[in-house]
């Protein structure tokens, strides 16, 4: 341990004797030198980034431009001036520039992987306590007597002895394989989206795949490289099996219910749709629940399992019309043909009504000194409701008919 320390101080004093040395100006010029070059070259990347347009990327390179051309010129003038002059300060400039682009790489691959999440200002400051921490540990050679001590605490996992080393190689392995894996399922999705030629069912579909897949493979990715024995997990996963099988069968039903929606493409975002009561258009289609919207902004979250083992109204499935009917009670001493051709007129005139099919009117009851008259005609927006459009039409119905001098019949009391 004596001469780990005395190996780790070394640098420190080389330092202090170079500060004794007229040459070392030299080295505090040429990183200067370096660095404000590396910082040059990053505010132009940055500058041509903005110019161009945005992407992952070329977001990677504006965070990145700096520390990595840093390094990157900072070992070329190690290189060059060590067969000339003492280049202890490169050698301390050098860790510090690396683990600055160390930072900057975890957090950006974190922001493209939980783009939403605010949580990401806290937790860079920990990540980059972390890794200048051992940066520190690693400078002064204390690393190997902490890892000695982590690997002391040993624990038993099945037939697998664990140390307390491993455990916090694995959660960060693991931490880094995932957030690796979200990223590259987030560039997945990007680009399936802007496939317009593929269903938009299906695209969903791929990206659920995806993300699911490369997050397993992460996982065991990352305990595999760990040294992790998978076979150590065992009794968990069967736990986990027996708690599916006896305690999880709805929301396991769930999933693969929103697997099949998403698969058989019969209900697509966008569709209007009605199920035991609840109503409205499909704002988002998850592989556990389906949103529907109602025309008055109220969201119902409908698990994947009713879609499936219920019967579904939908509006739009193979086309968006729909016929909507509003009926009008008139005296029996009425003119029919004029009465019908009026409340046609009324619904001919309204923008959200089709002209093919036409608005038709047909008499559908003869009623005690009255007539009804039921009024049809097609939307091709029911996701806008029809109650506005209803209301239109029969006020429409109401002025044509004052106009000519056409009683309504109301129902009477009673009647």
């Amino acid at each position: 341990m004596t001469q780990q320390h005395n190996e780790a101080l070394q640098l420190f004093r080389d330092l202090v004797d170079d500060l004794r040395d007229p040459n070392f100006v030299w080295q505090v010029v040429t990183l200067a030198a370096c660095v404000g070059a590396a910082w040059l070259f990053a505010r132009w990347w940055i500058g041509r980034h903005h110019q161009e347009g945005a992407g992952r990327l070329k977001d990677a390179g504006a965070r990145l431009a700096f520390p990595l051309t840093a390094v990157a010129l900072v070992g070329i003038a190690r290189l060059v001036l060590q067969q000339f002059i003492h280049v202890n300060l490169f050698r301390l400039a050098l860790p510090l520039l690396g683990s600055m682009a160390l930072v900057r790489a975890v957090v950006f691959v974190l922001r493209q992987a939980f783009p939403k999440a605010t949580w990401l200002t806290a937790w860079e400051r920990i990540i980059a306590t972390f890794i200048w921490g051992w940066l520190a540990l690693y400078i002064t050679d204390l690393a190997p007597d902490v890892i000695a001590v982590l690997e002391d605490v040993v624990f038993p996992l099945g037939a697998q002895r664990l140390n307390l080393w491993m455990v916090l190689q694995g959660i960060v392995t693991v931490f880094f394989t995932v957030v690796a894996a979200l990223w590259v399922s987030g560039l997945v999705e990007a680009r399936l989206m802007r496939m317009d030629g593929v269903d938009s069912s299906l695209r969903i579909v791929g990206v659920r795949v995806a993300k699911t897949l490369l997050t397993v493979a992460a996982l065991v990715t990352g305990l595999t490289l760990v040294g992790i024995d998978m076979t150590a997990f065992s009794v968990f996963t069967g736990a986990l099996g027996v708690g599916l099988g006896l305690g999880m069968q709805r929301i396991a039903s769930n999933y693969v219910s929103g697997f099949i929606i998403l698969l058989d493409r019969s209900i697509h975002i966008g569709d209007v749709v009605q199920v035991s009561g609840t109503g409205g258009q499909v704002s988002k289609i998850t592989t556990r629940y389906t949103v529907l919207k109602n025309t008055g902004g109220v969201e119902f979250i409908v698990p994947n399992e009713a879609l499936i083992s219920n019967v579904v109204q939908n509006q739009s499935y193979s086309d968006t019309r729909v016929r909507v009917a509003t009926t009008v009670g008139v005296t029996s001493d009425t003119d029919l043909d004029l009465a019908m051709r009026l409340m046609a007129e009324a619904a001919s005139g309204h923008r959200r009504i089709l002209a093919d099919p036409a608005p038709k009117v047909l008499l559908t009851t003869f009623g005690d000194g009255s007539v009804q008259l039921e009024l049809g005609f097609w939307i091709a927006d029911p996701e806008a409701g029809k109650g506005g459009v209803t209301s239109d039409v029969n006020i429409a119905i109401w002025r044509a008919f004052r106009d000519h001098g056409i009683e309504i019949s109301f129902p009477q009391p009673g009647a």
